[in-house]
């Protein structure tokens, strides 16, 4: 049985793969982080391997070896720190040498099962060495070997490399989906089940994550109070909060980018809360204040914001200057009609 939450689509197509025994070489599994991807290449290795006739089965001696990372056959490679860049970021890659580890088994007969799997996660982050040692070994398939690719971002993958995979992608997964699977497989109250589903935006190993971790919703907690401090204050302060920003973003761009995602779920909540939607909001835990809070903003404001949020967010990703976004960002932060 596969484990996977919300994945119909993908897990139908490897199904009818392996009854047809038509399975690829390599696959690039896509999505977002936390969608489920390591949690899908996990099951494309035990499905290959499993000793059942309804494979994976999850109990088999050789399903459980795998699933507790014990299996000999099954390498997973993941990224490697480097120094810090010279913006300060902390930058991760995965090295020629990491490559050179596969490239050495690759050829060695299976040891316990039936396929040797490489599961490379964020395959974007591979250095131009690697990725050409990585294209070398897949333009050449070995019999029972399988290549499982992860990426967050298709676009930072070598096009080289896409084109000799079976790429799968993997969508966010809808809220009352995570609910009801946080509450059948990890027994959590509704309630709190209710809301993790609501803010993982459709990644279920983020929602997990965030059950076993409550410093991840007190985060978020601090963050949307930061931000809505700023509504409501005059340009002086919106100004200095945007020089912190700045600050953050030159220590850490993707903390500074998962600000302005929540920004933007913030704001999307106000459209569905003004346009009468309150069903659908994703900040649960604030209803009764979005509700109010809309009701002081032109359903244009409300679009209109939106909108520059989604643009702060588009220029800081093409390396515009930070500061000149964000101050913008301040500027054009509409006033509140009580």
């Amino acid at each position: 049985m596969w484990d996977i939450v919300g994945q119909e689509k993908a897990v139908n197509f490897l199904q009818k793969s392996l009854l047809r025994g038509s399975l690829a070489h390599a696959y690039l599994l896509v999505g977002p982080p936390h969608v489920g991807k390591m949690a899908l290449a996990v099951n494309i290795a035990m499905a290959v391997n499993c000793e059942s006739p309804e494979p994976p089965c999850g109990k088999c001696a050789s399903c459980l070896r795998i699933a507790a990372g014990k299996q000999a056959d099954i390498q997973i490679i993941e990224l490697g720190k480097i120094a810090e860049s010279a913006e300060g970021e902390s930058k991760t890659k995965i090295s020629v040498e990491q490559v050179d580890q596969i490239l050495h088994a690759v050829n060695l007969a299976p040891f316990e099962g039936k396929y040797r799997v490489f599961i490379i996660d964020g395959v974007e982050y591979m250095s131009i060495a690697a990725a050409n040692r990585l294209l070398k070994t897949i333009e050449e398939p070995v019999q029972n070997v399988i290549f499982v690719l992860l990426t967050a971002n298709e676009s930072l993958v070598p096009v080289t490399i896409v084109s000799r995979c079976q790429k799968i992608e993997l969508l966010p997964v809808a809220a009352e989906v995570i609910e009801q699977a946080l509450i059948s497989r990890h027994q959590v109250e509704p309630e709190k089940a209710k809301l993790l589903a609501r803010i993982a935006n459709g990644c279920f190993g983020w929602a997990v994550t965030a059950m076993r971790d409550e410093t991840l919703v007190q985060q978020r907690i601090e963050w949307l109070d930061a931000w809505r401090d700023t509504f409501g204050a005059d340009y002086d302060r919106r100004f200095v909060f945007a020089a912190k920003m700045v600050e953050k973003y030159s220590q850490n761009r993707n903390t500074v980018q998962q600000k302005l995602d929540l920004l933007l779920s913030w704001w999307h909540d106000l459209l569905l809360a003004k346009v009468g939607c309150e069903k659908d909001i994703r900040n649960v835990d604030f209803q009764n204040e979005l509700k109010t809070t809309a009701a002081g903003y032109s359903l244009g404001q409300i679009r209109a914001f939106i909108g520059r949020i989604q643009s702060a967010k588009e220029q800081l990703g093409l390396n515009i200057n930070p500061q000149l976004v964000m101050e913008v960002l301040m500027l054009n932060m509409p006033e509140h009609n009580v």
